[in-house]
């Protein structure tokens, strides 16, 4: 058996260009930050993080007496977890049409807090 015959000839390194490829970035992690004003607490949320939600795992009560008894769990169904943005409004989310018929005879610092999404330093008064 014979060596099979290549024809095998040395790269020129000099003619190839050195390609650099850039490091894309990663994401820096966009935190928001809520303060419930009455219960002294300030709470660290991701950016886009639900109100009800951050309030409810941080153990801050949103509920009246009635609102315990009949709240829909977060659904934006029952209008019970009203709030009041003392400051950052403009760190939330649009208020949804459904808080629009909701709170139409409120002031507009009135949210849902269950339709509130957390985008930035917001300060909030539970139980308006």
């Amino acid at each position: 058996m014979q060596p099979a015959d290549t024809d095998l000839q040395p790269i020129n390194t000099e003619s190839v260009e050195e390609v650099v490829v850039p490091e894309t970035p990663k994401p820096a992690f966009q935190s928001a930050s809520v303060n419930f004003v009455k219960e002294g607490k300030e709470v660290v949320a991701s950016q886009g993080a639900n109100l009800r939600i951050k309030a409810v795992e941080n153990q801050v009560d949103l509920y009246t007496f009635g609102g315990k008894l009949m709240n829909c769990g977060g659904y934006g169904q029952c209008g019970t977890c009203i709030v009041e943005i003392v400051e950052g409004m403009e760190n939330l989310s649009p208020r949804t049409a459904f808080e629009e018929r909701k709170l139409k005879k409120k002031p507009a610092s009135y949210r849902l807090a269950c339709q509130a999404l957390v985008n930035g330093v917001v300060s909030v008064k539970t139980k308006p």
